[in-house]
């Protein structure tokens, strides 16, 4: 079974603040255990661009600046560019 450790958080939800890449390195984790070790490469290095890139929830960054809906949008852009090449 593969799930995020901190669960649903329903505690924020509807608040945009729950940190989204345990949920996406989750998927890297599944798509590696079933042996697509490409799509795990590139889904990894989609998280890793957003980090890099300083877009981070609350959680990891307390400015505070970036929600949950800012780390899905940037994630979604580098994969969509991954999956291109």
């Amino acid at each position: 079974m593969f799930e995020p450790v901190h669960g649903s958080a329903p505690d924020i939800a509807g608040q945009s603040i729950a940190n989204p890449v345990g949920r996406r390195w989750v998927g890297a984790m599944r798509l590696e255990h079933l042996g697509h070790k490409a799509a795990t490469v590139d889904l990894i290095r989609a998280i890793e661009s957003v980090l890099a890139a300083g877009i981070r929830t609350a959680d990891l960054d307390r400015t505070g600046q970036h929600r949950a809906y800012d780390v899905r949008d940037r994630r979604s852009r580098f994969e969509r560019l991954i999956s291109l090449r």
